[in-house]
């Protein structure tokens, strides 16, 4: 990790320079006063998607959904849960694919629950199907 990182704030989508040693102190964007961890799942949209995922220094995990899937709605507290275990090391967020169809195509989103793990906007692994908590959790720590 570098001395400073770049955190996208998610209630306002300020990029905040957060300096790594305090990560782990539960730090608030410097605009909104909003924490940078909430500690549950970002929702993304179209608009806030690519800033989340380009400006932010940190992994981040996107759950693509939709809320008429049964398996993404069982996942759901598992996905959330895992968000609770690996922050602040791991960024999640949530995108509908309903609502986010252009985004949902430009990543072949073909089935969902789809899991995707990002890492400075690239994509480094992706995973489909509901899975528990543990298994997320095991997954995203065998990708970092």
């Amino acid at each position: 990790m570098s001395d400073t990182l770049h955190i996208v704030c998610p209630s306002c989508f300020a990029v905040n320079r957060v300096p790594a040693e305090r990560v782990h102190e539960g730090p608030n964007c410097g605009k909104c006063h909003q924490p940078l961890f909430p500690g549950h799942p970002v929702e993304l949209s179209e608009a806030s998607f690519d800033t989340y995922l380009t400006k932010n220094d940190l992994p981040v995990l996107v759950d693509f959904w939709a809320p008429w899937c049964g398996p993404c709605r069982m996942m759901a507290p598992a996905f959330a849960h895992a968000a609770s275990q690996l922050a602040p090391r791991v960024l999640f967020a949530k995108l509908n694919t309903d609502e986010a169809q252009q985004t949902a195509a430009r990543y072949g989103i073909r089935s969902i629950p789809t899991m995707i793990l990002f890492h400075q906007g690239r994509e480094v692994a992706r995973h489909s199907g509901a899975v528990g908590t543990a298994e997320i959790v095991r997954w995203v720590q065998s990708q970092l």
